[in-house]
């Protein structure tokens, strides 16, 4: 299993990568303590960007829109929301190599989000968000196999 710090480094840089082919300017905020892994310039504005690793389940990219705070000793809140502190998700997931960026107010905030890869079974359309839609670009990080050396 890999640490969730190297998952999350991967999905950083897999962002980063759509975000700049797409054409904006990229920064990364200095330190460890901010709500937000990137931000994002167009040359008019600039945003906050949560960058979030999907899962492949069931025919949707899940994620979580919420940090998890029950590790902590005594947390106020075993999890908190984004809301104010992002304007986007960015999201990657690996099982469809797709990065998707996805404006906070387009998800629920309650615990994940959802994005529709193939048709849901019962054929709901209604309150479905087509993964599609948000798709900025595809990237392939190959999985290094337990074990291996890189090297010349």
């Amino acid at each position: 299993m890999r640490h969730p710090k190297a998952v999350g480094d991967q999905t950083t840089l897999a962002a980063m990568l759509a975000l700049q082919d797409v054409g904006f300017i990229v920064s990364v905020p200095f330190g460890e303590n901010a709500r937000y892994d990137l931000v994002i310039d167009d040359e008019i504005r600039l945003a906050r960007v949560q960058c979030k690793t999907g899962r492949l389940r069931e025919g949707a990219v899940v994620f979580k829109v919420c940090s998890s705070y029950a590790h902590h000793s005594n947390p106020a809140s075993a999890a908190r929301d984004y809301l104010g502190q992002v304007e986007y998700f960015a999201v990657y997931c690996p099982g469809t190599s797709g990065v998707y960026l996805v404006p906070i107010e387009d998800v629920l905030l309650r615990w994940e989000a959802r994005l529709r890869v193939a048709s849901s079974r019962n054929g709901q359309e209604h309150r479905v968000r087509p993964a599609a839609d948000y798709e900025i670009g595809r990237v392939v990080i190959p999985r290094e196999e337990p074990g291996a050396t890189s090297g010349a």
